[in-house]
């Protein structure tokens, strides 16, 4: 069994989109503990992968192929889990904010989220605050990860965060921030509560976040 999770682990560091629902099937055929399958092979396979991404090894398209590749194995897997059996460490809510309709670095996020091991709920792009307000206290999420490429939706960042305090919801929520004009700095200055200036960034500081409460 832990040669197959091997196997299954190698074709996601691989990229091996084609062949990974089929090897993930024949995991699943042998009885194999469905959240092994996750944790030990999806899971494990894109934590190599960020570290490799982090350390200047491999680029974004490498990164996008392999979390393909993982979305296709999760994918397979879920509909035979139920709830209660899906062992997440934390609800995200992504988002591109109002005025912006940029995604592709947000959908990166969002795969490699998922990878290690969140509930995603993304929202798409363009999104206005009263949506995600509710959406936030309907899902109760540990996360909001706000998206923005255009300088000019920049502040909107900030009125979300304002909006939270606001409907008191602002101590609920972990925010953090990213995209191309995103630094630090802003994200300190409009109160958020991490920023990241990638996909495998991201991942760790979600971990961070979600550890502290």
């Amino acid at each position: 069994m832990s040669e197959m999770l091997e196997i299954l682990k190698e074709m996601v560091v691989d990229g091996k989109h084609k062949e990974i629902e089929a090897q993930v099937q024949s995991a699943i055929d042998s009885g194999i503990d469905l959240n092994r399958i996750i944790n030990d092979a999806l899971i494990s396979a894109m934590d190599i992968i960020g570290k490799r991404f982090a350390d200047g090894e491999i680029y974004v398209p490498e990164m996008l192929v392999s979390a393909m590749t993982m979305k296709l194995g999760l994918e397979k897997i879920k509909p035979l889990l139920t709830e209660d059996e899906i062992e997440t460490k934390g609800t995200i809510l992504m988002c591109t904010v109002k005025g912006d309709l940029h995604d592709i670095g947000k959908n990166l996020v969002t795969m490699m989220l998922e990878g290690a091991g969140f509930k995603v709920i993304d929202l798409g792009v363009d999104v206005k605050i009263d949506k995600l307000l509710q959406t936030v206290k309907e899902k109760k999420a540990d996360i909001l990860g706000l998206s923005a490429l255009l300088t000019t939706t920049m502040p909107e960042m900030h009125r979300v965060i304002e909006a939270l305090e606001v409907e008191g919801l602002r101590d609920n929520v972990k925010v953090i921030v990213g995209g191309a004009p995103i630094d630090k700095k802003f994200a300190d200055k409009i109160g958020a509560d991490g920023y990241a200036k990638d996909a495998a960034e991201a991942v760790q500081l979600a971990r961070e976040l979600v550890s502290v409460g």
